[in-house]
């Protein structure tokens, strides 16, 4: 990190656009060091239409390293451990990837790109989820990884914030250049609808399924390595689970047919009971992305935009809003992230 000269007040008033993962992490973290903060959000208290609603919640930096660059699992373990004291019953019994042996080779990439694993055996495997029992023969064992429940996640940050004198309003559309006139600070998290600042930012499609089955009992995700139809099983709870796809360059917001079997294919391989579950919900989510992939934090006079987490956004937030308050404290500049004007 570089060092400027730029240290803003601590009694400074923020407002911050956006209250999906992003943006209420940020207005936590500065709540939480003082700071005076409002918190904007122009859909209902329910978020039904953020990107957060379809969103996995895998902390999984470790795995992330197949496919992203070094920074995302850097920013990526700094976000565990800020989970972890911020809400200490975070979910962190590890991830586990498998792959069936026609796609060994896959296997064998994905466990060379990554690091921090075990290699488990069949009976490994079998220890660790008996559900799995004789379904596969071996797999990589991430055990400082985690996982959240979106849905449920979102609304807990948001009462902390509340807890640390922080304002929530929702249904509120508030604009950046509006909100400059009354604050000396406005962070900008409103993802794809921040296309009037960031004109490059593109929308990349997350689909999910959520099934429901007694039959099956997962006690982590798990990712089936596929050179077509990549799949991560998440356990929601209660005999729920999220059948989740890789990223899908398109802003349509439908499941098509292929995609809905491809996935409900991908669950059956993984176990068999998944054919008997019950569907409980279908549907997809967009996510800001940049032409890198990588997240960004713009700096403009008392304008800070924070965007383009593509499909880390409950990874990556928490080292994000941390960045953003050193920098507000103590003018630190992170330059793999943060760009200023």
């Amino acid at each position: 990190m570089l060092q400027t000269t730029k240290t803003p007040s601590g009694d400074t008033s923020i407002n911050v656009i956006g209250a999906g993962i992003a943006g209420t992490w940020q207005a936590l973290t500065l709540a939480r060091a003082g700071y005076g903060v409002t918190l904007h959000e122009r859909d209902s208290r329910a978020m039904t239409q953020a990107t957060s609603h379809f969103a996995g919640g895998m902390l999984a930096p470790w795995c992330e390293r197949e496919t992203s660059e070094p920074v995302i699992t850097r920013l990526g373990i700094r976000s565990l451990e800020l989970w972890r004291s911020v809400l200490p019953n975070t979910d962190f019994n590890g991830s586990l990837v498998v792959a069936h042996p026609r796609d060994r080779a896959d296997f064998d990439r994905f466990a060379k790109l990554t690091t921090d694993h075990e290699r488990l055996d069949k009976d490994g495997v079998a220890k660790l989820e008996p559900s799995l029992d004789g379904r596969f023969r071996e797999a990589l064992f991430f055990p400082a990884e985690g996982h959240v429940e979106p849905r449920s996640v979102l609304p807990k940050l948001q009462e902390m914030l509340s807890e640390a004198g922080g304002t929530i309003e929702f249904e509120s559309d508030a604009a950046p250049d509006d909100l400059a006139r009354h604050s000396n600070v406005v962070i900008d998290c409103r993802g794809l609808a921040a296309r009037d600042r960031l004109p490059e930012l593109r929308g990349v499609k997350g689909e999910m399924i959520v099934v429901e089955t007694n039959d099956v009992e997962l006690s982590r995700p798990v990712r089936v390595v596929h050179p077509r139809w990549p799949l991560y099983v998440i356990p929601r709870g209660n005999g729920r689970f999220m059948l989740g796809a890789t990223s899908i360059e398109s802003e349509d917001t439908g499941v098509s047919v292929r995609s809905a079997l491809e996935l409900l294919t991908a669950a059956y391989a993984v176990h068999p009971a998944f054919a008997e579950a019950r569907i409980v919900e279908i549907g997809a989510g967009l996510r800001p992305a940049l032409p890198d992939n990588l997240p960004r934090i713009a700096i403009d006079k008392n304008s800070i935009a924070v965007n383009g987490l593509y499909r880390h956004g409950f990874l990556l937030a928490p080292a994000l809003a941390e960045l953003t308050l050193n920098y507000l404290q103590r003018g630190l500049i992170d330059n793999e992230v943060m760009q200023c004007a």
